[in-house]
């Protein structure tokens, strides 16, 4: 019986792509994303290119049920990989963003990255295996003024996955974290984010979930793609966060 896979964000970026990792190998996949019309176009492409199962749900993060709902939609599926890749940001003052804008974004961010690990990491523990992908970014490692929630919120995911990392090992469930720089997908145009800078060398969703792919299947914790985001993460983590954080200020203003 193939193994079976859940990703959230799975429709576009770097679900996407490591959806199409997954498959390759032959894992049948979960999909969970707003877009279920999307979702639905990429489960037919991976059955037909790889002969797996598929399962879409379409799903809003954003909303406190959801995470229970796929997991009771799930309950009789054995999932032994869970991809928590979902989330989004926004780039503007805190004060003058709608305070339900930056309630969601947590929602999406921590809350149910939260949730859907502590549901589905129970029976990956009851059999002693599982692995968890929770993608955090870059970001994590200093403040970020101008898109101060987004910061903090895979602030959290870091510290968050990190230490459950260290609860669960020996047990034979891995979490690994995957923190990725800028990198070329929606996310940025969302954001409001796009614009041209010396600062966002970004990588592509494809390079960025294999990096990330390849530390979950050998059970890495930590794991940053991109020599360049390797070095400025190292740097913003010894630096004062007052320093980092007028640094990124700079950069969030261009």
């Amino acid at each position: 019986m193939k193994e079976w896979a859940l990703i959230t964000g799975a429709s576009s970026g770097i679900g996407c792509e490591l959806c199409k990792l997954l498959a390759a190998d032959h894992f049948n996949l979960a999909l969970v994303a707003r877009n279920e019309a999307r979702l639905k176009q990429v489960a037919r492409e991976l059955e037909a290119a790889h002969g797996i199962s598929t399962k879409v749900l379409g799903k809003d993060l954003g909303r406190a049920a959801a995470a229970s709902e796929i997991f009771e939609a799930l309950r009789d599926t054995p999932i032994s990989i869970l991809v928590n890749n979902a989330g989004f940001g926004w780039r503007g003052q805190f004060m003058r963003a709608e305070l339900p804008l930056s309630l969601e974004m947590m929602r999406v961010n921590m809350d149910a990255l939260v949730q859907l690990t502590h549901l589905f990491a129970q029976p990956m523990l009851a059999k002693g295996a599982g692995r968890i992908l929770n993608v955090a970014s870059t970001a994590a490692f200093q403040p970020g003024p101008l898109a101060a929630i987004y910061y903090a919120s895979k602030a959290f995911v870091f510290s968050f996955s990190v230490a459950l990392a260290e609860e669960l090992a020996g047990t034979g469930v891995t979490v690994t974290t995957l923190c990725p720089g800028p990198t070329q997908t929606e996310f940025f145009k969302r954001a409001g984010m796009q614009r041209s800078s010396p600062w966002l060398q970004m990588m592509s969703a494809e390079q960025v979930a294999s990096i990330g792919y390849r530390a979950l299947m050998k059970g890495k914790r930590i794991v940053v793609p991109g020599i360049m985001n390797q070095i400025t993460s190292t740097f913003a983590r010894h630096l004062p966060a007052k320093v980092t954080a007028k640094a990124v200020h700079r950069i969030n203003q261009t």
